[in-house]
């Protein structure tokens, strides 16, 4: 039975909001791909330049820390400017560094300062989140986040796209998504609209930022972010080193692995948020990190990559994508209206900042055991405590 009472169709996203929707998305995606345009080329890089492995990692690294602590300051940026000024201002920025990747080849530091500056595509998470948010209604909100959070696959794209691009030309991947960023720049001035009646935060950035961190809230979702999100992260920049080493993978059977776990992350993002509007997205949370937990204890006993162990990283790959979809759910239910897009950025750079230590500690592990067993062991005890604070914790927050 259908209804056509007005509170109903209050209740339906508008045109605007799918509008608003997938143009964000489309942006997401290139900036997030020119954001790890460096990385599916650090082999390059290391030849040219000479690099140690260390030198390396840094290279790659910059970019990543940069933009996901630029989230911070882009999002409450966003609750004060709104996202019609700042998508295609971040977006033609970005273009800058994009470009500047070719001249600097020839010189480390160029490339880390570069790279410094190619952190700010990575910030439109935080744009493009309250943006999503103030369009769509609460019944609605978490499958469209979660579209919008598929944007992440931009990196999956470039680890893809970048290294067979630049095999017709070196400078042609750099040209290509110069030219996208540029197209992308106009049309989000064109079609991205604000919504009339998002509150406009009148108080200094510092302030904003300030509230946003004395927010319990917002810890707490950055904590269960960094273990969603950020176990994304630390797969992407690793399971293709895991892979490698410890199945003695080819690198391109370890890299075609490794896109195919980060698909499954990708599909399940707006999944996480359907649930979530259907569910409290603390349950949806807690139930997907409990089947991380479990999951990681079964990867700790060291499965062959039979399709028993090939499907045991995918059903892993499904919880931690099912779990980043159901935290920014959340973050727009338990957040004031006026704080999401300051709250996201910090948020956000928690998710992206926490991808950086799990590759560390299993490297360490590594060379110290000569097994993976423990670190998985420990990602399997980091998701089971986030699976009970969520459960326990945040599944009797409601809007505020």
């Amino acid at each position: 039975m259908t209804t056509n009472s007005p509170a109903a169709a209050a209740a339906r996203p508008s045109a605007a909001a799918y509008r608003n929707l997938a143009v964000a998305t489309i942006g997401f995606t290139l900036t997030f791909w020119a954001w790890d345009l460096i990385a599916p080329l650090g082999s390059d890089f290391q030849d040219r330049l000479g690099l140690s492995s260390f030198a390396q990692s840094l290279l790659v690294a910059v970019p990543v820390i940069v933009g996901s602590l630029g989230r911070v300051p882009v999002g409450a940026l966003t609750d004060r400017y709104g996202a019609k000024l700042m998508f295609p201002l971040v977006s033609a920025l970005t273009i800058v560094p994009v470009l500047l990747i070719i001249p600097a080849r020839g010189s480390y530091v160029a490339m880390l300062a570069v790279g410094f500056l190619l952190g700010l595509g990575g910030t439109t998470f935080a744009i493009g989140i309250p943006l999503v948010n103030s369009w769509f209604p609460p019944a609605h909100r978490g499958f469209a986040l979660g579209v919008f959070g598929m944007g992440m696959g931009g990196v999956a794209l470039s680890g893809y796209f970048t290294p067979r691009i630049a095999k017709h030309g070196e400078n042609l991947p750099f040209l290509i998504v110069a030219i996208a960023l540029a197209a992308f720049a106009v049309l989000a001035a064109l079609l991205i609209t604000d919504r009339p009646d998002r509150p406009v935060p009148t108080s200094p950035l510092t302030t904003r930022l300030g509230e946003a961190g004395r927010l319990r809230v917002t810890w707490e979702l950055s904590a269960l972010y960094a273990i969603g999100f950020g176990g994304i992260v630390a797969f992407g920049v690793y399971l293709p080193t895991y892979l490698k080493t410890w199945y003695d993978l080819s690198p391109t059977d370890a890299g075609t692995k490794a896109a195919g776990f980060a698909l499954v992350t990708v599909v399940f993002r707006p999944i996480g948020g359907w649930l979530s509007d259907r569910i409290h997205p603390a349950t949806v949370t807690s139930v997907a990190l409990a089947v991380v937990a479990l999951f990681a204890i079964v990867q700790a006993f060291e499965p062959g990559l039979t399709p028993g162990g090939t499907i045991c990283l995918l059903v892993m790959a499904a919880g931690l994508g099912t779990a980043s979809g159901s935290v920014f759910a959340l973050v727009s239910q338990v957040t004031p209206q006026a704080q999401v897009g300051s709250v996201t950025g910090i948020v956000g750079a928690m998710g992206g900042l926490g991808g950086f230590v799990p590759p560390l500690v299993m490297g360490a592990i590594y060379s110290a055991k000569d097994s993976y067993s423990i670190g998985f062991m420990l990602l399997s005890d980091l998701a089971l405590a986030g699976c009970v604070y969520a459960y326990g914790r945040m599944r009797g927050l409601r809007a505020s």
